[in-house]
């Protein structure tokens, strides 16, 4: 397989969050054709994006072994310096100041308005919010969040009605969202989890009385003198939870189906080609 195939199939798995897959693939390219400043770049990223210590501790030794490699490598610089961004000054004060040094660097090579200097600044901007920025940041991802899932919900429920109308599913192939919503289907099925269905295909309708529900409890049980203070509202929200939970459970699931796919087309590309059959008499 070229070097560049590598670089394009770790590009497409770490598009479908294949991170892991990402990472075998890179180290892969490297074993069988040393080292590349894109595969460490990639490697580097996979590693990333799994946000705990030791990976980064990895994607920085990839970034550094790239940087040998190509030391004007705008992809690893940046890359990098998003990874020092993010760093705890107080655990890692090396890689923290690093950002700066790499902020420099980045800036002498990539002109104003250049993709490069746009994550730069998106980068630097993350990295230097206050409280309210943060708490507004938190605040649009929550929109953002519920909007996702209120979309979810809708093509869940009409997958569902499909189903139960005995319409025959589509193949989700390596589509993710599609691949989602058919592993919701098939968690969702079952007469247990009718009610989980109810909720989702009424989704704000369900929130709303559940917040009335378990807020007119616990005032209930406060005011009537039975509790000093009461939790057993929260009671309510229990089956809107397993519902989200399965949603959740059914992004993960799809998400997992498409890195399959993904990984077995590659495979199947991999294959030797059968050899032409000898048509003679």
């Amino acid at each position: 397989m070229e070097r560049q195939q590598y670089v394009e199939r770790c590009s497409e798995l770490f598009a479908v969050g294949g991170h892991e897959a990402v990472r075998n693939t890179a180290e892969a390219g490297l074993k069988e054709y040393g080292p590349d400043p894109v595969l460490y770049r990639w490697l580097g990223q996979a590693h990333a994006a799994e946000d705990e210590d030791d990976h980064d501790r990895a994607a920085e030794a990839a970034y550094r072994d790239g940087l040998e490699l190509a030391p004007d490598d705008l992809g690893l610089l940046v890359s990098y310096l998003e990874l020092c961004l993010r760093a705890d000054a107080f655990d890692y004060p090396g890689r923290a100041r690093r950002a700066l040094v790499l902020q420099e660097r980045i800036e002498s090579l990539a002109p104003p308005g250049s993709a490069a200097r746009e994550r730069v600044d998106a980068a630097t901007g993350w990295a230097g919010r206050g409280y309210w920025d943060d708490l507004e940041a938190a605040t649009a991802q929550g929109r953002a969040q519920r909007a996702a899932g209120a979309e979810q919900s809708v093509l869940v429920t009409d997958a569902l009605k499909r189903a139960a109308r005995g319409e025959p599913g589509e193949d989700a192939g390596e589509d993710l969202r599609a691949a989602e919503t058919a592993a919701a289907v098939e968690l969702l099925q079952g007469a247990r989890n009718a009610p989980l269905r109810l909720l989702l295909a009424h989704r704000v309708e369900a929130y709303v009385l559940t917040f009335v529900a378990s807020f007119g409890t616990n005032k209930a049980l406060v005011w009537s003198g039975t509790l000093d203070f009461s939790l057993w509202g929260w009671l309510f929200w229990a089956p809107l939870f397993l519902a989200e939970a399965k949603l959740r459970q059914a992004k993960t699931l799809g998400r997992e189906r498409v890195i399959a796919r993904i990984q077995a087309r590659h495979d199947a590309m991999d294959l030797p080609a059968s050899p032409p059959e000898d048509r003679r008499p």
